[in-house]
């Protein structure tokens, strides 16, 4: 009898905790839920906390709160210009409707790909309408905006709320790389080109002034050269002259030594004169009187008072 106590007593203790544990559930801080019965919402718990349903008859669906990572498939979008572009966008979002992301999307997995989905058609709308330049320059974000614009109206049918939708990465298909490589190759040999002729028109000018600039000063040189080398052709005839006049006689005995040195000078000099030519007349008689002539050698000249 006590043991049938004992058993039917422990039997009723597990029940109870049983039941107890079936009615109780925690929602976490990080997690929001919907409490469901046969299917049917009867309510949604947003709070964290220690909560009650009915055992066996009612049960919880857990939805995660907190801002949610989503990476898009990289894929292949045809720009305006034909130019083929792979893109790989990502996008960040939050549920903030449970029982209506329940009810369109049923679980995250299934929202993911519904995600996808809103994100490369956007992708493709906005980015097919451009040329691949537009991506290039400050157009991107507003191309982005126009996107992120499209999915967040789309999503809200899912009880989420999108915050950003990114582009990761935007490259050039490999059939396009190249044509657009060489083309830019071109491009800056072009540019190379025009800057290296430009430089060479510049260096031929300025190699140009500068000649000019030379052959004006060589100019202005040699005039003032011949200027100064006249004025002294003309003291030194000055000089002579009034020395000439001052003594004709020393004046010619100097310019015979001269004549001596010259031609004498270095030794192997050859003449054939006669010993009465006029040449040597200062060294048959110091006063240069010619041999044989009666007429006395000029009386010096007086000096000038």
């Amino acid at each position: 009898m006590n043991r049938t106590i004992l058993t039917a007593l422990a039997v009723l203790i597990a029940a109870v905790v049983v039941v107890g544990m079936s009615s109780l559930f925690t929602v976490h801080q990080a997690q929001q839920a919907l409490v469901l019965q046969f299917g049917e919402h009867v309510r949604t718990i947003r709070e964290p906390g220690l909560n009650a349903k009915v055992p066996f008859i009612q049960n919880v669906v857990y939805f995660d709160k907190r801002l949610l990572d989503f990476d898009a498939d990289a894929q292949e979008v045809i720009m305006a210009d034909q130019k083929r572009l792979v893109v790989d966008a990502f996008a960040r979002y939050r549920i903030e409707d449970p029982l209506q992301f329940f009810r369109a999307a049923g679980n995250e997995a299934n929202m993911r790909a519904r995600l996808g989905a809103i994100v490369n058609s956007s992708l493709r709308n906005v980015l097919g309408s451009v040329p691949f330049s537009a991506v290039l320059t400050s157009r991107r974000a507003e191309l982005m905006r126009q996107i992120s614009d499209v999915v967040v109206t789309e999503a809200k049918q899912f009880g989420v709320t999108v915050q950003d939708v990114r582009i990761m990465r935007a490259d050039l298909h490999p059939d396009n790389s190249q044509a657009i490589f060489d083309r830019m190759k071109t491009e800056r040999e072009r540019e190379a080109r025009q800057e290296r002729a430009e430089g060479a028109e510049t260096a031929q000018r300025i190699r140009a002034e500068a000649e000019r600039d030379r052959t004006v000063v060589l100019a202005d040189a040699h005039r003032q050269s011949n200027i100064l080398r006249g004025q002294g052709d003309g003291e030194a005839t000055k000089i002579f002259a009034d020395a000439f006049n001052r003594d004709a006689e020393f004046y010619a005995f100097y310019r015979s030594l001269q004549a001596y040195q010259r031609s004498l000078a270095d030794g192997t000099a050859t003449m054939v004169l006669t010993p009465d030519s006029e040449f040597f007349r200062y060294f048959r008689d110091r006063s240069g009187t010619p041999a044989g002539s009666n007429t006395p050698a000029p009386a010096p000249a007086r000096p000038r008072q």
